[in-house]
Formats: structure tokens, C-alpha cells, sequence
């Protein structure tokens, strides 16, 4: 059966699927425990391949459809190759990806039509941290501007109010945003 919804809103986002994982999983909250899982090699100077392949989930190993690459470097004013995105940059790609997935899919949930949506993000560093030239400065971020182009059958109220919900629900949003405990081992 076709609710006017789905004819009507269509952001490619099927809500009514997230809503029955919502309701199994607070029926079953051990199978909401997942873990993610990226594996990275050095390749050469500060070039670095990362795979993303497997995770486990609903109690048991995940795989992604396909293996998923990422090259990783520094950019040439580091006098680096330049064989990928900086990892700074992949943060900001994370949280641009995790934002821009959680619009569409409250706006789908909220009945509200998308036509685009565009996020820029910037993220301030001194890099006189990273370099060791002063221990006062921190090594990450002194900030991140997101700023989002959003054009849709809503308000801009409504619009505020996607963007709102976003980040209160963004995984990634939330790894940024708060102290995350990470453990570094030798094997």
C-alpha cells in the first residue's frame, strides 16, 4: 500500500524501515552495540591507504557491499606528495556526510521535500601545534563553520529545525563535538 507520503516526499530515504530497526532494537538493545572498524597502511612519506570493508552489528559480523579505499597525505605546502585528502579533511568529510545523511532523512520523516542541499565546511588550525613550535597550541581544530545551502518545500523555521535535529542525532557530530576516549596500542 502507498501512503501520499512516499508519493508525495521522496528524498530516497525509506523511514519506514529506520522506524521498524528503531522498534526491534529497543526490543533487543544488545543488537544496537556495533563496532566500526577502518584499517590503514603506510605507503610511503606521509601517504597512507585506509580500507573499510567489514564492522560488526545486529549481533554479528557486517560487510559493506563493496571494500571502500581511502588515500590519505598531506598536501604539498608540508612538503608532502599530495596523494589524497589530509586527514584533517577527512573529519570535516565525516561530519558533512553524517549532518547532510541525518537532513534527508528527518526531512523524509517530517514529510518535507528536498530539492538540494549543500554543506560548506571550514575548520580553523594554527598549525605552530602540530609542528612543535608551541606547546600552548592545540594540534586540532580551533573550530568548524558548517553552513548549510538548503532548498525545499518547508519554512525556513522548519528548515532550522531539520538542521537542529541533525546534529542532535549525528554520530559524527557528536565524536567531534564531545571527548571521545581512544586507546593507542603497539600489537
Amino acid at each position: 500500500m502507498t501512503t501520499t507520503t512516499e508519493a508525495s516526499v521522496n528524498n530516497g530515504v525509506n523511514v519506514e524501515a529506520l522506524l521498524e530497526a528503531k522498534a526491534a532494537l529497543t526490543e533487543a538493545p544488545e543488537a544496537a552495540k556495533f563496532i566500526w572498524r577502518a584499517n590503514c597502511k603506510w605507503v610511503n612519506g606521509t601517504h597512507s591507504n585506509s580500507v573499510v570493508k567489514s564492522f560488526f552489528g545486529l549481533g554479528e559480523e557486517q560487510n559493506h557491499r563493496t571494500e571502500f579505499t581511502f588515500d590519505a597525505d598531506h598536501p604539498e605546502v608540508f612538503a608532502s606528495e599530495d596523494n589524497g585528502a589530509a586527514p584533517i579533511e577527512y573529519v570535516l568529510v565525516g561530519l558533512a556526510s553524517c549532518l547532510t545523511a541525518g537532513i534527508a532523512a528527518i526531512a523524509q520523516h517530517r514529510e518535507i521535500q528536498l530539492r538540494s542541499v549543500s554543506a560548506t565546511l571550514e575548520g580553523g588550525m594554527d598549525i605552530q601545534g602540530i609542528l612543535g613550535i608551541d606547546s600552548d597550541v592545540r594540534n586540532g581544530f580551533d573550530g568548524i563553520k558548517v553552513t548549510y545551502d538548503i532548498d525545499a518545500d518547508a519554512s525556513r523555521t522548519d528548515i532550522e529545525a531539520l538542521v537542529a535535529q541533525s546534529q542532535k542525532r549525528s554520530a559524527v557530530f557528536d565524536i567531534v563535538a564531545n571527548p571521545t576516549n581512544i586507546t593507542v596500542e603497539i600489537k
